[in-house]
Formats: structure tokens, sequence, C-alpha cells
């Protein structure tokens, strides 16, 4: 008998996973304070990970409400790990955070000027998932890399140091346009990666791909329009 062939799965059915490096937990009214501590991530939640100053402190905050708090940093604005939502100004994010991308997808308009629109990396991922004797993953980073856009991107960010390079891992979102890439910067500042809400559920994107990544920015904002303004928010960092 001939040996059974062997089953390739096709590359659409594979999905890279999405990169999850920050994590916003609803916390729930009855956790006291002492449980979120870094050390008690885990214990509580699941979650391996470091408080993050992600956050900004609302500038109306009074001394008195310093110790509801968490991990209130000195500035201007103010920055914590978290604490209740009507002591943060999520407004405040999401405008700076929208301007910082309006300048960056401008700047990436000029780095990228002349070249067409760039197959993003998942798409490659996704092929050597499905098949990675035929297709290696040096040849995926090879055929990624050799992209007249992403050439473009990597050239600039050689010469350019700190804030000023372009993340290659959100050309997709930069490709969507102007407004689409402001849009997707505010909501991520608010919502991070993936969120937790009180009742224990993750939301997470699905996959690597940007129409994955919109769907859980969707399902984020909706949380976070409908929260109620003495929930408890607090940033991971993982």
């Amino acid at each position: 008998m001939g040996k059974t062939p062997r089953k390739v799965t096709p590359a659409a059915a594979v999905k890279p996973k999405a990169m999850i490096r920050a994590m916003i937990l609803c916390i729930p009214a009855e956790l006291p304070r002492e449980a979120l501590t870094a050390h008690q991530l885990d214990r509580n939640f699941g979650v391996r990970g470091t408080l993050s100053p992600r956050f900004w402190a609302s500038t109306a905050l009074h001394r008195w409400q310093h110790r509801q708090m968490i991990s209130l940093r000195k500035g201007r604005p103010a920055s914590c790990a978290g604490g209740p939502a009507k002591l943060l100004d999520l407004d405040g994010m999401l405008q700076a955070a929208a301007m910082g991308a309006g300048i960056r997808h401008q700047l990436f308009s000029r780095v990228v000027h002349g070249t067409r629109n760039a197959v993003p990396w998942h798409v490659y991922e996704a092929r050597h998932l499905a098949a990675p004797d035929t297709y290696p993953w040096d040849k995926a980073v090879a055929d990624f890399n050799n992209q007249p856009r992403v050439n473009a991107i990597r050239m600039h960010n050689a010469a350019t140091y700190g804030a000023g390079q372009i993340a290659l891992a959100e050309v997709e979102m930069y490709q969507a346009g102007y407004m689409a890439y402001q849009h997707y910067s505010a909501l991520t500042a608010v919502a991070g990666d993936a969120l937790i809400t009180t009742g224990g559920a993750t939301l997470a994107p699905a996959s690597a791909a940007m129409a994955d990544r919109v769907t859980y920015l969707e399902q984020a904002n909706r949380l976070f329009a409908a929260i109620d303004p003495d929930q408890r928010l607090l940033a991971v960092a993982l």
C-alpha cells in the first residue's frame, strides 16, 4: 500500500494569531485594591504581565482622589495604570492619539509615495503556517521584505531613530487611509490589544488580520461607550 498523502491546510484557513502586548482589565467592584498588584494578576485574572501607565488621569483630579488611582505618576498629563473611568481622561487620550496618527500618516504617505500597496505580513505568515515544508519561514520573510513599499519603509526606518519610525506591522492599517488610521490609533490607545470584562470574558482579535482587529475595536468601543463611570480599568503590559 502506498503512503497516505499528508493533508495540507489551505492558506486561507490558517490565521496567524494577533500579537497581544497591551491588555485592559475591567475590575469587578468587589475586588479590593490590594489584589491589583502585578504579582496578583495571574492569580485573579489569569494574566501574566506588569502594570502599565497607559491611561491619562483627569486634569480635574483632586488630591483626595489619588488613592483611587493605580500607579499614579506625576506629569502633564499625569499617567496611571488605572482607576475609576470617571477619573480617567479617555477623551483626551483619543484626541491625542488621533492627532499623532494623523502626523504619522502624513509621513507614511511621503515615505511610500510612488509605490503600490504592500501585501501585509500576516498573509505570508498564513501561507507558511499552511505549508511550512514547501513555503519555509525564510522564504515568507524574504517575499514580504522584497516588496517596494516595504523596502521604502525599511529604508526610512534605517535612517530614522525613535518616534519617527514607521511600524511595518501597521502597514495594512496605514493603507486603509488617513481617517481610518486615525480612528484605529485612537481606539487602540484606549482599548489596547485585548480586554477582559468584569464577567471574565476576553475580547481579542481573532487573528492578525486588520478585519479581525477592527472587529475587536468595534466590540471594545461599544463597551467603553456604555461603561459605568465608577467602573475601574487597569492596563497591563504583557
